[in-house]
């Protein structure tokens, strides 16, 4: 139904420089793969969003359980997530890229920064939200600390690291797009930038749908299956 609508939109447009339909892309898209500018880009773009992406995962969920489950952190450490979780992205970018030079590690600090606040937000609403039975009955039968958390704490948290990883993702990707557009070489969001300066919109839309499709793959692959594995507990 959408290439359907993109395709009468472009024909009611009738020019191929406002909006190509999405036949005339394949052409373009042929010729970019072949010169091996897309996959170079994607791949690029790629392992960007997986640097950033596991960093902020990690951080998040630490902090987040440490908010959850403990107030004094949560007394302290609420007005700095507040903070954050407000602040523009592309403040957070452009300061990285200042104090830290046009560099890869200016590039991934600024998209991790971006989204621990997001993870953490969500992971603390998981913390607050564990059975305190549950607890009561890890403590009764004196499990060791690595089994209740195997077995009591991560099952019940399961659900909200499995929504803070799909948030994550569709944020990061975003906003690893903008890192690249600002200050990078190479990735998506540069050749984004390039085919804009050109007023290229076929090859703007040939990259930009080329890593939604990945991206589509990703949750199709990936993290659908993952969360039907955690949330079978909840069936069983």
């Amino acid at each position: 139904m959408l290439l359907a609508l993109w395709g009468v939109a472009a024909w009611l447009t009738a020019d191929r420089q406002v909006l190509p339909g999405p036949l005339s892309l394949i052409e373009p898209f042929a010729k970019a793969v072949a010169s091996g500018a897309l996959p170079y880009h994607l791949a690029m773009t790629l392992m960007r969003v997986v640097l950033a992406f596991i960093p902020a995962l990690v951080i998040g969920l630490v902090l987040g359980y440490l908010m959850g489950r403990m107030p004094t952190v949560d007394k302290w450490l609420d007005p700095w997530l507040v903070v954050f979780l407000n602040l523009p992205a592309l403040v957070l970018i452009v300061l990285c890229y200042l104090w830290i030079g046009l560099n890869e590690t200016a590039a991934i600090a600024a998209v991790v920064l971006n989204k621990i606040p997001g993870v953490t937000a969500i992971i603390r609403e998981g913390a607050r939200a564990l059975d305190p039975s549950l607890d009561a009955m890890a403590k009764v039968y004196r499990m060791a600390s690595v089994a209740r958390l195997r077995h009591v704490i991560v099952p019940q948290l399961a659900p909200y690291i499995t929504a803070a990883s799909r948030s994550g993702l569709s944020v990061i990707w975003k906003v690893v797009l903008v890192v690249e557009f600002l200050g990078r070489s190479s990735g998506i969001g540069f050749q984004i930038h390039f085919y804009f300066q050109l007023f290229d919109v076929a090859m703007v839309l040939v990259y930009s749908l080329s890593f939604i499709a990945v991206m589509l793959v990703v949750e199709a692959a990936l993290l659908q299956p993952l969360e039907r594995r955690v949330r079978r507990w909840r069936t069983a």
